[in-house]
């Protein structure tokens, strides 16, 4: 597969998180895809854990989207940085327990690397990395704490 594939491959997600289409992600992710958000300290293994990740943060915030304003491709790695934009309308839950609605704005800027097993000739990222870049808002949403000792990705 042709790094612009790649490429293609992961906007995708940010696509199919956008349009809420679970089953789309579903389709790129695997079994074992290992997601490790480095702002929450949650490790989450397989399309079973990420997927209903990713529709907390929507019921969280179910206006947020994700804009892909960069992304390159290097051997079997895509970078990619978005930014988020939503409004917490919805509780929000992360590895402490649940934070009411707060009704504030925000705008994340975040790095977020995919990782394909088997170089450019697969095209289902087993890894992937996110990380928040810098956080913009009137205020920030809430700060999530660590998870502590839990599961750690070899």
């Amino acid at each position: 597969m042709a790094a612009q594939d790649l490429v293609g491959t992961a906007r995708g997600v940010v696509d199919a998180f956008n349009a809420a289409d679970w089953e789309r992600c579903k389709s790129i992710l695997t079994e074992d895809s290992e997601c490790d958000e480095v702002g929450t300290s949650r490790c989450l293994v397989g399309h079973r854990e990420i997927i209903p990740a990713l529709q907390g943060w929507r019921e969280g915030m179910p206006d947020v989207t994700g804009t892909v304003e960069s992304a390159v491709a290097s051997g079997n790695t895509v970078v990619r940085e978005i930014t988020w934009q939503g409004t917490q309308t919805g509780p929000l839950s992360g590895p402490s327990g649940t934070i009411a609605h707060t009704g504030k704005q925000q705008t994340t800027r975040a790095g977020w690397v995919m990782d394909f097993d088997g170089g450019l000739g697969q095209a289902k990222p087993p890894r992937l990395r996110h990380a928040v870049i810098h956080a913009t808002a009137r205020r920030p949403v809430a700060v999530v704490p660590s998870l502590g000792p839990g599961r750690v990705l070899a």
